[in-house]
């Protein structure tokens, strides 16, 4: 039945009945109902409410799965990542099914080492394409280095002026691959970027790509201390990278900042860590590196192995999350949905299921496995299966 709704989704009326609904909170066995592109409604029996002269309803019945909101995803490398090894490790462009087979109906795009070979002209054009097929895409501003690509020649302009631009990153620190940028620059950066998000009424944040150098994030920390730029436009990722970055990570949160940690096998742990040195749950997110390249340096900084990141990892970890008794379902939920909803200034519309928010939503089972995904109301894959395909995409691939 669900598969009816793959093409079109314009004044259809559907309702998902069946599931267990982390709205992120637990709101148990209830209905959520999609009018076109949004939630219209969240409740008991909604099929028997419905008024007279209501169109044709489109039920799809979830029995024995979760229904949680779609992922947002405040870091995925769009065109690709990595170089780091040269042309050849240079990482392929993200397709629309890699993000919504992963329950990924949102997310923000970077670029990440290479800016030389890809452009930020190149990351918009393909946000632009992502969000045509049917999910919802925002940008970072900038790459690693220090002064960083832009699209209209300053930070401030791109976030004030550029609909997609939300701050500037990844902009890399206490990392061999960075710019070596002062605390002055940094301080200039953060400036601009709050400066920039008045202006164009965004969150204006500085989004940093953390290595596992020794510093670490002490200049973030000096700058906020000094009491004129607050902790909140600063929103740092990778923070697992040691214990001593989680302990910084945990002090950001407490000074009312954000701290984003690179979902995958360790992340878990190190989320737990963090929060027993006193984070502030509601300041923690993940989010995926999708994309990008997932490089093994030696301790001469030479590059020895390559991965290519996956947004797969998300609900894996908020799986492990769960299952290691870290957090409860709802929170470790929020950390993917609600929590990076909201640092990305999307918190009314996306990462949760209610009435006029975007009708995004995952059905997955138990072990948090994708068995529906809704982009905007659109169903997007079916059975674990993909119904909604990319420009460039071949079906046959996914059979």
């Amino acid at each position: 039945m669900a598969e009816k709704n793959a093409d079109k989704n314009s004044g259809v009326f559907t309702i998902l009945r069946g599931a267990r609904v982390f709205a992120p909170a637990d709101l148990g066995k209830v209905d959520v109902l999609f009018a076109g592109e949004r939630v219209l409604a969240v409740g008991d029996d909604l099929a028997a409410q419905a008024p007279a002269g209501w169109p044709a309803v489109e039920e799809v019945d979830l029995s024995g799965l979760w229904l949680i909101p779609g992922l947002v995803d405040p870091h995925e490398h769009f065109t690709g990542g990595g170089g780091e090894g040269g042309p050849v490790t240079r990482t392929p462009e993200v397709t629309l099914t890699m993000l919504t087979t992963a329950g990924v109906t949102t997310a923000v795009g970077c670029l990440g080492t290479d800016a030389v070979t890809r452009s930020m002209e190149a990351l918009l054009a393909k946000a632009r394409a992502l969000e045509a097929e049917g999910i919802t895409t925002r940008i970072w501003t900038g790459a690693y280095q220090v002064p960083p690509p832009t699209l209209t020649g300053s930070v401030r302009s791109d976030i004030a002026l550029i609909d997609k631009v939300i701050g500037a990153g990844e902009i890399a620190l206490s990392d061999h691959r960075s710019a070596q940028p002062t605390i002055e620059e940094l301080r200039k950066m953060a400036a601009e970027c709050r400066v920039g998000g008045m202006l164009g009424g965004k969150p204006g944040l500085l989004h940093l790509h953390m290595g596992g150098a020794p510093r670490g994030l002490s200049p973030i920390l000096e700058i906020i201390g000094e009491g004129e730029i607050p902790a909140s436009q600063f929103y740092p990722t990778h923070c697992s990278r040691n214990s001593a970055l989680v302990d910084q990570a945990a002090q950001l949160t407490q000074m009312g900042g954000r701290a984003d940690f690179t979902a995958g096998a360790s992340a878990a742990a190190r989320i737990g860590e963090c929060l027993s040195k006193g984070a502030d749950v509601k300041k923690i997110s993940i989010s995926s590196d999708g994309g990008g390249s997932l490089p093994r340096f030696n301790e001469r900084g030479q590059l020895v192995g390559l991965g290519v990141g996956s947004p797969v990892v998300l609900l894996a970890t908020v799986r492990d999350l769960v299952k290691q008794k870290i957090l409860d379902i709802p929170t470790a939920v929020s950390l993917a949905t609600a929590h990076p909803a909201e640092a990305i200034g999307l918190g009314v519309r996306k990462g949760g299921l209610a009435a006029g928010a975007d009708a995004d939503a995952v059905a997955v089972d138990q072990d948090f496995n994708v068995r529906y995904v809704w982009a905007r109301g659109r169903l997007m894959v079916a059975k674990g299966k993909p119904v909604v395909f990319g420009t460039f995409e071949r079906p046959a691939e996914h059979e």
